[in-house]
């Protein structure tokens, strides 16, 4: 069978079968006409001819021409799934792709801020204000606890202990876990519930800390929008801040500071080790700094 005809089937396949959107199958079929091209290149123009060291070259050219690891992923995947599809149609009777190992994709480090970029941000909110003491204690229990913006949403006040200093955070998978608050954190929230109300007015209490200015629940997306809007006055670009990087933002510098890390992967939330591990890479100024001040040649 020819390739031109094989890869024809497939993306009609994904068009009549998978429901698949016009710019995704246009997307596999730019991916595969690529394919087929350099097999063009090799003298392989029927399917029979094709052989796992085709698929090989064809990965190692995507790395050769500098493209992300994501990128070679997504075209190798529209490769596996010509090459599958043929199988199952009994078209072939061979997957030539079986055996090709798919590109590691490297994990990129958190994005987070400084101790000192941090403590401008929650500085940041004029909190003589009932919206701006909101958007400060909202800030100080995203930094103290680490919590994600979808848990920090659905914290309702009974969630709070503040004599304790603690949190009830529902997670993913709705796991709970008791997360601590720092004495800035529980001194803004103490802060922030007493004027609360006011933020309701008439309207039934929908029992979660934080509301938005007409006294219903905050969304994500004003989470969002709040830390966007202080960012410039603490000397941050937008793109700089989201709920998230807070979040790396404490787990790093809870690392950074010598936390294991059992204890930021408790407080995190996180399932598995592997995922609180990546914040054992520090930052290089963090790694300079423990040099300066650890090795015995450094001066």
């Amino acid at each position: 069978m020819q390739l031109e005809d094989a890869v024809a089937d497939f993306v009609t396949s994904l068009d009549a079968e998978r429901g698949l959107s016009a710019n995704t199958t246009a997307a596999y079929r730019r991916d595969l006409d690529q394919y087929r091209a350099l097999l063009r290149q090799h003298g392989k123009e029927t399917l029979e001819s094709v052989t796992a060291e085709d698929v090989s070259r064809f990965v190692s050219w995507l790395r050769e021409r500098g493209l992300a690891p994501a990128t070679v992923s997504r075209k190798l995947a529209a490769v596996r799934g010509l090459h599958r599809f043929l199988v199952a149609e009994e078209i072939a009777g061979r997957d030539p792709s079986a055996l090709v190992d798919s590109p590691t994709r490297a994990r990129p480090l958190p994005k987070a801020l400084t101790v000192e970029e941090v403590f401008a941000l929650l500085d940041a909110p004029n909190r003589s204000t009932p919206l701006g003491l909101r958007d400060a204690a909202l800030f100080e229990f995203l930094y103290a606890t680490g919590a994600r913006v979808s848990e920090t949403v659905l914290l309702d006040v009974l969630d709070l202990d503040l004599e304790e200093a603690t949190a009830l955070v529902t997670g993913k998978g709705a796991r709970q876990r008791l997360v601590p608050l720092g004495g800035a954190a529980v001194a803004t929230l103490a802060e922030y519930l007493e004027i609360r109300l006011e933020l309701k007015g008439d309207r039934p209490d929908p029992g979660r800390v934080f509301l938005s200015g007409r006294g219903t629940a905050l969304t994500r997306q004003a989470v969002w929008q709040r830390l966007k809007h202080h960012a410039p006055a603490a000397g941050l670009a937008m793109a700089q801040v989201s709920p998230h990087v807070l979040r790396h933002s404490a787990a790093t510098h809870m690392v950074e500071g010598g936390a294991d890390l059992r204890t930021v992967q408790e407080m995190l939330g996180h399932a598995n080790i592997t995922t609180t591990q990546i914040y054992t890479r520090v930052s290089p100024q963090h790694l300079h700094e423990v040099y300066l001040t650890t090795h015995p040649r450094s001066g």
